[in-house]
C-alpha cells in the first residue's frame, strides 16, 4: 500500500478533498487507484454529470462498477454456525500411528501440518453475540501432503439427533421462531423445546447442552470433538475404529450464567477478542489430539452402537491415546477471505481415514459440499486460496462459475491417447496411493435391503444422559438443572415442559424433581423408553470441575485501581502476574491516567464503565483509603466487586478495599485474599462453594 506521503492533496470544486498520484516525479505502479480491470481512475470523488447539477450519466463505468461490487461483497451466511472466529496454526505428531492408519500426517512423530481452524455458534447469525448458552463449532482443516482433511465437530462429543434426515427440522426448531424472528441466537424458546420434547434421543444432548460446557469460558478452553466414529484403515487394509478429541493445554472452563449474560452487554465480540489478543500476545492456543482406538469386536461388547452420534465410549471405558498437538499461532489476515470464505466438508478425507455408517454422518458427507455450492456460489470454491490444497492438485474437472486457472491444451477427459501425438495427457488414477473405501462389511446387520430404519441398539436414549449426569459434581448438577428451568420457562407451549421433565424422569428423577419444583409444576410420570435404561459407571471425565486445570497461566486480571492507589503495591501486583503467565489489565474511573501514591499518573487499560469484571478470570482491588472512599459513591464500582464475588472469582484486595468490598456484600471465603501468593493460588480457579450462598439453583 502506498504512503499518502506521496500524495498531493487539493479541494475540488465542491469542497471535496482530493488524494492525487503527484504529476511529476517516478511513481510505483501501485500508487495508482485502478479499476478492477486495471484502468486508471482519475477522479474517485464524483461520478459523471451531464453538467455539475445534471444527471449521473450510465456510461460512468467507474461508478457502475464501484457501485456493482459494493452490492454484492457479502455472500449468504452459512445456515448454522454462521458467527465464528478462526486462526491459522499447524498440528505437530507426537506418536506415529503407522500400525493403524497410512494417513501421511499420522507417520512421523515431529512432522508439522499447516491448519485452519474455526470455532462458531451453532444457531445465531453472523451478527448475533459469542457467549449465549449454544453448542460450539470446533472444525479443522489439515493441509496435509496427501490432500486436504477437515475434521469437522463441536466442543461437545455427541448430538441431538440420530439420524441426518432430522437435522432440517432439529435447525428450524432452534432457530428464530417462523414467524416472528426470535428469539436470536438461543433455544429457550417453545419451537425447540416442542421438538426436543418429541424426541427422546436428544435427551443426552440436552444434559450437555444445558450444562456449563455450553457457556465456555474461551474458545482456547474448550474441548473439540469429532463426534462421530470414523475408520482408521492402515497400509494392510486393516480398519480400525476411532473417535477423536482435542483437549486444551489449558483444560476446561466455563462462566456461569449470570457472568454470561452481563459479557453480551459488556462485550458482544467477547470470544473473538479474546483469541485474537491471545495469539496476538504470543500467548498461543494449544490442544492435545486424543485419539479413542478400537475394534469391531470392542464394540459389539458395549451396551450402545458407536454409529449412534448420540453416544460416547467414556475415556473410563476406552482411555485416549495422545498422539499430537495443534498450536494456533497466526490471526488471518482478512476476515472475509479465510473465516467467512473457508469451506470445510467432512467428505474431505485423506487415504488411510474412512466413514462409517453414522447415519448422522452419512447426511453430513452430502449436505456441506452442497451448501458450500449454494454460500460461494460457484463450484470452483476450493480454488479459494483459504480452501486450496497445499499439496499438489491435478484433475481434468473444467470451466465453471469463477474458474480461476487457466488448463492448457485438449485434455480434459480420460482415458486418452493425446500423448501418443506429442500432447499433454494429463493425470491418471494410482490404486497403490489413491483413496479407497474400506470395503468389508464392518457388522452383521450391513447385509441385505436397504431399510428406512434405525439398528435396535440405538433405541436406548436415556443411559449416556444418566451416566454424564451422575459423572457431574452437585455445583454442576445444580448448573444443569437450573439450565432446564430458564429454558423451559420460556416455552409458552403448556404441553411441553411436562413432555421434557417425563423424558428426564428416565434419566434422573432427582434431576426432574427439581426442574419441575423450579418450574412450579406437577412431576409427571416418566415417558415410555424404547430401551430400558441401565446404569454405566459414572466418567469423571466428564466434569468440567474434576477436571479443572488449575493454573493462572493464559489467564487475565483485573485490576481495579484508582487516585491514591499504592505504587509499590500495584508495580509488585503486576510483576508478580506477568511472571505466572497471566495478563494484568489495569481498570479505573477515568482511562486518561489516575495519579498514584507517588505522584506519578498511570494510564489505565480500560475505563471501569467500560471494562465490567466479567471480561476477567479473577480481579485485584488495589484501593487507598481515598480511592475507596470515592468508589463508594460509583455504582460500577460496587457491581464491579458484586459481579466478581457473584461469579465466583478471586479477589484480592488491599486493607483500604474492604469496605467497598462490604458494600458489595463480599463474604470472606477461600476466594477472597490479600495481593499476595495466596490471591495468585487463588486466582487460578473458581470457588463453586460460594455458589449456594449468592444465587437460588434449582
Amino acid at each position: 500500500m502506498a504512503d499518502t506521503k506521496e500524495f498531493e492533496t487539493e479541494r475540488g470544486q465542491g469542497g471535496e478533498t482530493h488524494q492525487r498520484v503527484p504529476s511529476t516525479g517516478p511513481q510505483s505502479a501501485e500508487t495508482y487507484l485502478t479499476t478492477n480491470q486495471g484502468i486508471p481512475v482519475s477522479d474517485n470523488q464524483n461520478s459523471l454529470k451531464s453538467g455539475s447539477r445534471g444527471p449521473t450519466l450510465l456510461e460512468d463505468f467507474v461508478l457502475r462498477e464501484k457501485i456493482f461490487h459494493f452490492d454484492h461483497e457479502r455472500i449468504p451466511e452459512r445456515i448454522v454456525h454462521a458467527r465464528g472466529s478462526a486462526a491459522h496454526g499447524y498440528f505437530e505428531l507426537t506418536e506415529s500411528l503407522s500400525d493403524v492408519t497410512s494417513a501421511d500426517l499420522f507417520q512421523r512423530p515431529g512432522d508439522k501440518v499447516p491448519v485452519f481452524v474455526r470455532f462458531s455458534t451453532v444457531a445465531g447469525g453472523a451478527g448475533s453475540v459469542d457467549t449465549p448458552r449454544d453448542v460450539r463449532g470446533f472444525a479443522v482443516k489439515f493441509y496435509t501432503q496427501q490432500g486436504n482433511w477437515d475434521l469437522v465437530g463441536n466442543n461437545i462429543p455427541v448430538f441431538f439427533i440420530q439420524d441426518a434426515i432430522k437435522f432440517p427440522d432439529l435447525i428450524h426448531s432452534v432457530k428464530m421462531e417462523a414467524d416472528r424472528a426470535y428469539p436470536q441466537a438461543g433455544s429457550a424458546h417453545g419451537t425447540f423445546w416442542d421438538f426436543a420434547s418429541l424426541l427422546p434421543e436428544t435427551t443426552h444432548m440436552l444434559m450437555w447442552a444445558m450444562s456449563d460446557r455450553a457457556i465456555p469460558r474461551s474458545l482456547r478452553m474448550m474441548q473439540g470433538f469429532g463426534i462421530h466414529t470414523f475408520r482408521f484403515v492402515n497400509k494392510d487394509g486393516k480398519s480400525t475404529f476411532v473417535k477423536f478429541h482435542w483437549k486444551p493445554k489449558l483444560g476446561v472452563q466455563s462462566t456461569v450464567w449470570d457472568e454470561a449474560l452481563k459479557l453480551q452487554a459488556a462485550d458482544n465480540d467477547y470470544h473473538r477478542r479474546d483469541l485474537w489478543e491471545a495469539i496476538a500476545s504470543g500467548n498461543f492456543p494449544e490442544w492435545e489430539l486424543g485419539v479413542q482406538l478400537f475394534d469391531d469386536e470392542f464394540a459389539s461388547k458395549l451396551p450402545y452402537d458407536v454409529l449412534d452420534a448420540t453416544k460416547i465410549i467414556p475415556e473410563e471405558v476406552l482411555p485416549l491415546k495422545i498422539v499430537g498437538r495443534l498450536v494456533l499461532d497466526r490471526n488471518p489476515d482478512n476476515f472475509f477471505a479465510e473465516t467467512e470464505q473457508v469451506a470445510y466438508c467432512p467428505a474431505n478425507i485423506v487415504p488411510g481415514i474412512d466413514f462409517t455408517n453414522d447415519p448422522l454422518l452419512q447426511g453430513r458427507l452430502f449436505s456441506y459440499l452442497d451448501t458450500q455450492k449454494s454460500r460461494l456460489g460457484t463450484a470452483n470454491f476450493h480454488q479459494l486460496p483459504i480452501n486450496a490444497p497445499k499439496c499438489p492438485m491435478h484433475n481434468f474437472q473444467r470451466d465453471g462459475m469463477m474458474q480461476m486457472t487457466v488448463p492448457k491444451g485438449r485434455a480434459n477427459y480420460e482415458p486418452n491417447s493425446l500423448s501418443m501425438a506429442g500432447e499433454e495427457g494429463g493425470p491418471r488414477e494410482c490404486p497403490a496411493t489413491g483413496f479407497r473405501s474400506f470395503e468389508r462389511a464392518s457388522g452383521e446387520h450391513e447385509q441385505g435391503d436397504k431399510l428406512r430404519v434405525r439398528a435396535e441398539l440405538f433405541a436406548d436414549h436415556y443411559s449416556q444422559a444418566r451416566l454424564f449426569w451422575k459423572s457431574q459434581t452437585e455445583s454442576e448438577q445444580a448448573h444443569i438443572a437450573s439450565s432446564f428451568v430458564f429454558e423451559l420457562s420460556k416455552v409458552e407451549f403448556d404441553h411441553v415442559p411436562p413432555r421434557v421433565i417425563a423424558n428426564l424422569m428416565n434419566v434422573d428423577k432427582d434431576l426432574a424433581t427439581r426442574v419441575a419444583d423450579g418450574l412450579g409444576i406437577d412431576l409427571p410420570k416418566a415417558n415410555p423408553a424404547a430401551k430400558d435404561p441401565i446404569d454405566l459407571e459414572p466418567s469423571p471425565a466428564l466434569s468440567i470441575q474434576k477436571n479443572m486445570v488449575e493454573t493462572i497461566e493464559g489467564r487475565k486480571i483485573g485490576i481495579l485501581i484508582a487516585d491514591g492507589t499504592d505504587a509499590k503495591a500495584l508495580a509488585k501486583l503486576k510483576d508478580a502476574i506477568i511472571k505466572s503467565g497471566a495478563t494484568p489489565f489495569v481498570v479505573a474511573p477515568k482511562v486518561g491516567k489516575a495519579t498514584l501514591s507517588d505522584g506519578k499518573t498511570v494510564k489505565a487499560d480500560g475505563q471501569l464503565a467500560g471494562s465490567p469484571s466479567q471480561l476477567f478470570d479473577a480481579v485485584a482491588i488495589v484501593l487507598s483509603k481515598e480511592g475507596t472512599e470515592m468508589l463508594l459513591r460509583e455504582a460500577a464500582a460496587i457491581q464491579w466487586v458484586m459481579d466478581a464475588f457473584g461469579h465466583l472469582k478471586a479477589i484480592g484486595h488491599t486493607d483500604e478495599a474492604q469496605p467497598l468490598l462490604q458494600k458489595a456484600g463480599v463474604e470472606p471465603d477461600d476466594g477472597v485474599a490479600g495481593l499476595g501468593d495466596d490471591f495468585l493460588a487463588a486466582a487460578a480457579k473458581r470457588f463453586w462453594d460460594r455458589e449456594a450462598k449468592i444465587r437460588l439453583l434449582a
